[in-house]
C-alpha cells in the first residue's frame, strides 16, 4: 500500500497537529505572562498619569521605580473605614458584580511625599457610546480639588469618543471641584460644547468643556464620575476632617 494512502495521512497529520498544538500552548503561555506583565505596568503608569507627576518621556524604569518608592495602596470598606489587603489585588468590576454595595472593597492608591500623603486615586469605569471607560481620578488631600484624570482604556470612535484620551480633554478636570460652596456632593458633568458659555463662578468648577460629536461618550463619562466618587464619600469624609489645608 502506498504511504500516501488514508493510515499513513492520518498518522501525519496527527502529529503535525499534536506540534502544532504544543507551540501554540507554550506560544500562549509565553505571551500570557507578558501580556499580564504590560497590564500591570500600563495600570502603573496611568496611576502616575492620574496624579501629574510623571516627566514626558518617563521610561519603563523610572516609572517603576517611582510607583514602588512613592504609591501606597490601600484598600476601604463601603463605609471608608481602611481595611487588610493590597489595593491591587482588589478588582472593582468583580466586587460590584458578585458583592452587595455595603459588602464591597475599593482600592485607594496614596501618592507620598516625605511620608506625607498628599493625593489620593482612585479607578473609574463607565459605560460610553461602543464601550466601557477605564480610567483613574485623582483627587488632592482636600478631597475636593481634582488633582488629574486618565482614560487609558475604552472602543470609542477615533476623533470622537475617543478624545477622551487626549491631553486637552483630561486637563479640563484639572482644578474641578466635587463639592459645592456648602459642602455637598455635586461631582463633575461633561457640558456639549463650552463650559465657560453656560456657567459663571463658582458653578464653571463643577463643569468641563465636551467633546464635539461624541454627545453619549460625554454622557458616560458624568455617569461614571457620579457613580464611582459616590463610592468612596465616606472614605473622602473620614479623611477630610483631618485635613489641614497644608
Amino acid at each position: 500500500m502506498p504511504k500516501h494512502n488514508n493510515p499513513y495521512t492520518l498518522v501525519f497529520v496527527c502529529i503535525v497537529a499534536t506540534i502544532c498544538a504544543l507551540l501554540l500552548s507554550t506560544a500562549a503561555s509565553f505571551l500570557r505572562e507578558k501580556q499580564e506583565a504590560n497590564s500591570a505596568y500600563d495600570v502603573k503608569l496611568n496611576i502616575l498619569k492620574s496624579f501629574a507627576v510623571l516627566p514626558e518621556k518617563a521610561t519603563r524604569a523610572e516609572v517603576e521605580h517611582f510607583f514602588i518608592n512613592n504609591i501606597e495602596g490601600i484598600t476601604v470598606d463601603a463605609t471608608g473605614n481602611e481595611v487588610n489587603g493590597s489595593a491591587e489585588d482588589i478588582d472593582p468590576e468583580f466586587e460590584a458584580k458578585t458583592k452587595a454595595p455595603e459588602d464591597r472593597l475599593y482600592p485607594v492608591y496614596i501618592l507620598r511625599e516625605n511620608d506625607a500623603r498628599i493625593a489620593y486615586t482612585i479607578p473609574i469605569i463607565g459605560k460610553g457610546l461602543w464601550s466601557k471607560l477605564y480610567g483613574y481620578l485623582s483627587l488632592n488631600s482636600d478631597f475636593n480639588t481634582i488633582r488629574g484624570i486618565t482614560f487609558y482604556k475604552h472602543g470609542e470612535t477615533p476623533g470622537l469618543g475617543a478624545e477622551i484620551a487626549a491631553e486637552w480633554f483630561q486637563k479640563n478636570f484639572q482644578g474641578k471641584k466635587i463639592l459645592d460652596e456648602s459642602g455637598e456632593f455635586v461631582s463633575v458633568s461633561v457640558v456639549k460644547g463650552k463650559a465657560d458659555n453656560f456657567y459663571d463662578e463658582p458653578k464653571i468648577s463643577h463643569y468641563v468643556d465636551g467633546i464635539s460629536g461624541a454627545t453619549i461618550t460625554s454622557r458616560g463619562v458624568t455617569a461614571m464620575l457620579k457613580k464611582d466618587l459616590n463610592n468612596y464619600l465616606p472614605f473622602f469624609a473620614q479623611k477630610r476632617v483631618n485635613y489641614s489645608g497644608d
